[in-house]
């Protein structure tokens, strides 16, 4: 590394502000293009970038950066992008399963336009939902990871992830209420 890379670092590892901010701001635009390229959504490529410079800034600390700054950030760019499309074909996996699953018990078209509006509604909702909270849901019902698995991945406290937890099942239910038969 250049010697304004190695100082910019150990700035950044002593916990000062401005560097990070700094780094931030030369690197967070063209790291949001580059994501762009693989996840075809401006708001995918953005949350993508954003959280790979919280995680920079949480384990700042224990960061060793052997290559160069930038060939780093793009690199974890492009595999947090990797890591991305790979979630999402496992959720498209579970949905087709789920559906192909659904209607197979499905005994008449009002019970397959029923089906799909439970799914449209549970989408609905867990879209509309915080973007933390609705991984977080994801992760645990679709993924089937446990809530300390979770906290790890997302660098969150396990209370964090029952909170959140709880309230997306709290909405779900709320929004689903007409459907599920009360005992």
């Amino acid at each position: 590394m250049i010697q304004q890379e190695i100082s910019t670092m150990e700035l950044i590892k002593s916990g000062n502000l401005r560097a990070f901010e700094d780094f931030f701001r030369l690197y967070y635009q063209p790291l949001c293009y580059h994501a762009l390229k693989y996840v075809s959504s401006v708001d995918v490529a953005e949350e993508i970038v954003q959280d790979l410079f919280y995680t920079i800034w949480e384990k700042r600390q224990e960061l060793t950066i052997t290559t160069s700054i930038k060939a780093y950030m793009y690199t974890a760019t492009h595999n947090r992008c990797t890591k991305y499309l790979d979630h999402r074909k496992i959720e498209q996996k579970f949905e087709k399963t789920t559906r192909e699953e659904a209607s197979a018990h499905v005994e008449s078209p009002t019970d397959l336009a029923g089906l799909h509006e439970i799914q449209s509604i549970i989408n609905k909702t867990l879209d509309s939902l915080p973007e933390r909270c609705s991984r977080i849901f994801r992760l645990n019902r679709f993924e089937g990871l446990r809530y300390t698995d979770i906290a790890k991945k997302l660098s969150i406290s396990v209370k964090t992830v029952e909170a959140n937890m709880g309230k997306a099942l709290k909405i779900l239910r709320k929004n689903l209420k007409e459907y599920v038969e009360t005992v």
